[in-house]
């Protein structure tokens, strides 16, 4: 990065903090936390509205700057293209990299491929790969990932930054806590996800945060073949069948 678009940068962080930081009187605040309610309550409708209507879906999460041209670019189109012949539709948060690639294996696949794009000031575009019908648009964070733990069947964690580790962990949380169905939740590539997963089990379980069952809530796998294995056979060992 330039150092004039460093500087622009953070000329618009300073100016987002004044402005959030600036007097406010009580109207002001109690008419602002209004609207913001209608909003939460339009994207929530949105979402049901439209998702429900799609069918069982495995959700992928990873990072959005992943290249076309990397490993793990490759791996979350073939993971996405298998998974849609086997019946299953697709959702990703509709950026660039990882996502594109699940939205891309899906497309491709003739398969349905849905993209659930959060408004931000970098990075996040919809892909090209989404179905014209099945995109959706979000401000907050917290109801778009509403909406992937409300419609996955599975989840398909690929190597990602923070905000992969968000998802997975609200999915691994949700489950333990009995909030939602015991789904399958992979983790591809051990050479990535093996540092931190030992730590949990050094530290987490070690300390007793949480149970050794706790360690059973996710597997993890290296290949595309793994992956959409371990997902077929959750269904196949409940007799539940997607229903496309």
């Amino acid at each position: 990065m330039r150092e004039e678009e460093k500087d622009s940068m953070i000329e618009k962080l300073d100016e987002q903090v004044k402005k959030a930081l600036s007097p406010k009187n009580w109207n002001e605040i109690k008419s602002h936390d209004s609207w913001t309610v209608f909003k939460v309550m339009s994207e929530m409708v949105d979402g049901f509205e439209k998702l429900a209507r799609i069918g069982p879906c495995v959700s992928i999460f990873g990072s959005a700057r992943t290249k076309d041209r990397h490993q793990h670019y490759r791996l979350a189109e073939e993971i996405a293209y298998l998974l849609t012949k086997s019946g299953f539709g697709i959702i990703t948060g509709g950026g660039p990299g990882i996502m594109e690639a699940a939205n891309k294996g899906a497309h491709f696949a003739g398969g349905k491929s849905v993209g659930l794009n959060i408004e931000l000031p970098f990075e996040q575009k919809a892909n090209p790969f989404i179905d014209n019908d099945k995109l959706l648009n979000f401000d907050y964070f917290y109801i778009r990932k509403v909406m992937f733990m409300k419609y996955s069947q599975g989840y398909i964690v690929l190597p990602g930054g923070f905000g992969t580790l968000d998802e997975m962990f609200e999915a691994i949380t949700l489950i333990q806590t009995h909030k939602m169905v015991s789904f399958p939740i992979v983790l591809v590539k051990k050479s990535y996800w093996g540092g931190l997963i030992k730590w949990i089990e050094e530290q987490l379980l070690g300390e007793g945060m949480i149970a050794e069952k706790d360690m059973r809530l996710f597997r993890m796998v290296d290949t595309a073949e793994e992956a959409v294995a371990h997902i077929e056979k959750f269904y196949a060992k409940y007799q539940i069948k997607p229903n496309f």
